[in-house]
């Protein structure tokens, strides 16, 4: 019974993140990739908080930055690091959904930067990342602004 209840209540907290979220770009309490800094997880292969005099705002997110070099880099090339998805889930994506994303989730792979809902989905993706990515592609265009 206490399993079928979690189940029900994960589901049900889920559905209410994925309502919630209409912006382009996964945020929590307002900040991008959970306030870590996104240029850090390319140059320092690790994820670093960055600092509330570092931040600027793309695409309705309040972006977090560890350094003034990082956030440079940052607004000249938001693309190249902002991650795929809008930092919702690459695996769900590939499922047609938006998902929530923990920071210990992250990849790089071919020079891009995704997360993952947790790591048992994680797990999931990495077994088949180029499939995953390609529906993930294909879906991201009529998802990434609805709910």
């Amino acid at each position: 019974m206490k399993r079928i209840f979690l189940i029900l209540f994960l589901g049900l907290l889920t559905s209410f993140q994925l309502r919630a979220q209409k912006s382009e770009v996964f945020v929590v309490e307002g900040k991008a990739v959970r306030g870590y800094d996104p240029v850090a997880f390319f140059n320092k292969e690790e994820a670093v908080k960055g600092v509330d005099s570092l931040t600027w705002t793309w695409k309705e997110a309040v972006w977090y930055f560890s350094s003034s070099e990082n956030k440079s880099l940052f607004m000249a090339q938001p693309e190249k690091y902002a991650p795929q998805y809008g930092g919702y889930c690459a695996y769900g994506m590939s499922e047609g959904h938006k998902a929530p994303t923990e920071i210990d989730t992250w990849t790089l792979f071919e020079g891009k930067l995704y997360f993952n809902y947790n790591k048992k989905v994680k797990s999931l993706w990495v077994k088949d990342k180029e499939g995953h990515i390609k529906k993930a592609d294909a879906n991201w265009p009529g998802i990434k602004n609805k709910e």
